[in-house]
């Protein structure tokens, strides 16, 4: 039972997979394990947290989850802030603090420790087009940070049994949405007396808005043609 002020992992868990759907109490354990958590236990061994636990272990996820950094890193950047094991600042600040690994290029055998994917993954979708790997003067395979959210979504995907090469055919879509947006764009930020600065924001905001756009229309022909498997069984024993 938890006690005054604290709560128990369960309840963390459940409270975080909003933001974190795949947070697991065994994921939770692994943290403790390595080093990131500090939690008292009960008499009877039950993990608690505290309101600075919890607000460490969000700020680990978030940094996991929008920097890709190895766990050894975060760890290096909470401790050595001054935050310790007993609080930690708001993510604004860590995120300031942190190195911003999408503006480098990485070693293709680091890719496990910083996402959690194999070697051999990352290279099938190179094979696949669905990234570019850079070579080194050294002759070894980078991975661009820009490409990480790409390859754990790619990685997510594979877990319903989508692999890499079924993602070729958004290759050639995303070539010829990016010949449409382009065409769209150059009208953009035309406007007789506005800065360079100005053009480039309204470029920006007009890139955001279209691509949630045909992101929605795609979505909905999608859901249109997969509308009969999508049914309540109740929905389609009325509907026979």
């Amino acid at each position: 039972m938890a006690q005054g002020g604290t709560i128990t992992i369960g309840k963390v868990v459940k409270r975080l997979q909003g933001s974190y759907p795949d947070l697991t109490v065994s994921k939770v354990r692994y943290l403790e394990e390595e080093g990131l958590l500090d939690l008292e236990r009960t008499a009877g061994g039950y993990r608690l947290f505290k309101p600075s636990d919890v607000k460490r272990l969000e700020t680990i996820l978030y940094l996991q989850k929008t920097r890709f950094l190895p766990l050894s890193v975060i760890k290096e950047e909470l401790d050595g802030n001054g935050t310790g094991m007993g609080g930690v600042n708001a993510y604004p600040q860590a995120v300031v603090d942190t190195e911003d690994v999408t503006e480098r290029l990485h070693p293709i055998e680091r890719m496990p420790e910083l996402l959690g994917v194999s070697v051999s993954f990352v290279q099938s979708l190179a094979q696949c087009q669905l990234i570019e790997l850079k070579r080194s003067p050294k002759g070894r395979d980078l991975v661009d940070g820009h490409d990480f959210a790409l390859i754990r979504s790619a990685e997510a995907l594979h877990r319903f049994g989508i692999e890499p090469r079924n993602l070729k055919q958004y290759v050639m879509a995303a070539n010829r949405e990016s010949f449409l947006f382009e065409q769209v764009l150059s009208y953009f930020g035309q406007k007789r007396g506005e800065s360079p600065e100005a053009a480039w924001e309204e470029r920006n905001r007009a890139f955001d808005q279209i691509l949630a756009l045909t992101g929605n229309v795609r979505a909905a022909l999608i859901r249109r043609n997969l509308k009969n498997s999508l049914r309540r069984p109740t929905e389609r024993s009325s509907a026979d």
